[in-house]
């Protein structure tokens, strides 16, 4: 029997052949990229633990263990203060990790202005509040370019931002051949709940806590400017 397949275009034909070689070489396993909000996994999965000293690589062997990982990207700010420098031990314990690639984004103060009802207090009734920047729109530039060069065939996404959504729109729009699967990192149910984002992906999960006690970095890691890479204390 003979089919004949019409694509829409050359890309779609390239990416039908590039399967099909696939199929024939016996590689079966799927091409996965993983996206890591790093501000929503610490909030959500990670804060007020002792288990801070994170390996995504062995995180999502376990996770995945089909999938054939091509690359981790974490998403994240560098923080003001004193726990900066252990931000920075565990980006550089990141940094000895083949798949792993850290896209940094900025990390400022907001003023935000009190407006309880009934405060009477005389003081100056404005603070500064810390928020992460740019961390949603690196996301969405990486997720539609790796679509659009076709370099995966799952996108991992763990987070639980709705302002992903339309990053996981686009993508999907112009190759629904690519799958987006969708881990939201909670404790806390309503925290978890993000309606939006799981409506959005083909599958969605909640990221199981479980396997974050497992996939932690040895104490030390080899690696880093003086050879070895030291948790730092309390994580």
């Amino acid at each position: 029997m003979i089919h004949n397949y019409w694509y829409d275009s050359p890309a779609q034909a390239g990416w039908a052949a590039y399967m099909a070689v696939r199929f024939l070489m016996g590689c079966n396993n799927q091409r996965s990229i993983v996206y890591i909000d790093g501000f929503n996994l610490y909030y959500g999965a990670v804060k007020g633990g002792p288990h801070k000293w994170l390996d995504f690589q062995r995180l999502f062997s376990m996770l995945r263990p089909d999938d054939d990982i091509q690359k981790i990207w974490y998403f994240t700010a560098l923080i003001d203060g004193p726990r900066r420098a252990f931000q920075e031990r565990y980006l550089e314990a990141l940094e000895t990790l083949s798949l792993v690639e850290v896209v940094l984004g900025r990390y400022k103060f907001r003023t935000a202005r009190c407006t309880v009802r009934g405060c009477d207090f005389d003081g100056n009734r404005e603070f500064k509040i810390p928020e992460e920047k740019r961390t949603d729109v690196n996301i969405a530039i990486q997720m539609v370019d790796d679509a659009h060069n076709q370099r995966a065939d799952r996108m991992i996404l763990v987070s639980g931002d709705s302002d992903l959504v339309p990053a996981v729109h686009r993508a999907k729009q112009s190759h629904p051949e690519v799958k987006v699967i969708v881990y939201v990192p909670s404790r806390d149910p309503q925290r978890g709940a993000a309606v939006e984002l799981r409506g959005a992906a083909d599958k969605d999960k909640t990221l199981p806590l479980v396997l974050i006690p497992r996939a932690q970095f040895p104490n030390p890691v080899r690696g880093g400017r003086e050879g070895k890479i030291w948790k730092p204390e309390g994580w």
